[in-house]
């Protein structure tokens, strides 16, 4: 017989593998409508659980157990890789950033780069 700590640590991986997959790290990729330039973001995946509990003693023969498990996930953005006319390009945003400040403060940038890239090959047509 399984103890009831195993299937709590179980759960909380399992719901984790259901919240991270391969898509979460490398997105799917986000095609332009020049039919040129494909941008793919790229992100970090942090995640962290714990649980515990206790045998709590008791009169009766029936075990009884107490316990608590939880679970946090992070998923930050760190690059975008473009591909266009078979060139490809590493745009990453600032890796000496901390905190959630400073990834907002960077996105836009990243964000700008992308569009200029797309504007640049609407030009071009």
């Amino acid at each position: 017989m399984n103890h009831p700590i195993e299937g709590m640590l179980g759960v909380s991986m399992e719901k984790i593998r259901e919240m991270i997959d391969v898509d979460t790290v490398i997105g799917k990729p986000i095609a332009a409508q020049d039919g040129l330039t494909t941008v793919i973001p790229v992100s970090r995946v942090s995640f962290g659980f714990g649980s515990g509990g206790s045998d709590v003693p008791s009169k009766t023969e029936k075990e009884m157990f107490g316990g608590g498990a939880g679970a946090g996930v992070t998923i930050r953005p760190v690059a975008f890789l473009v591909i266009k006319a078979g060139d490809i390009e590493l745009l990453q945003l600032n890796e000496g950033s901390k905190g959630m400040d400073k990834i907002f403060e960077s996105a836009p940038d990243a964000i700008s780069k992308v569009a200029d890239l797309f504007k640049k090959s609407k030009k071009k047509h």
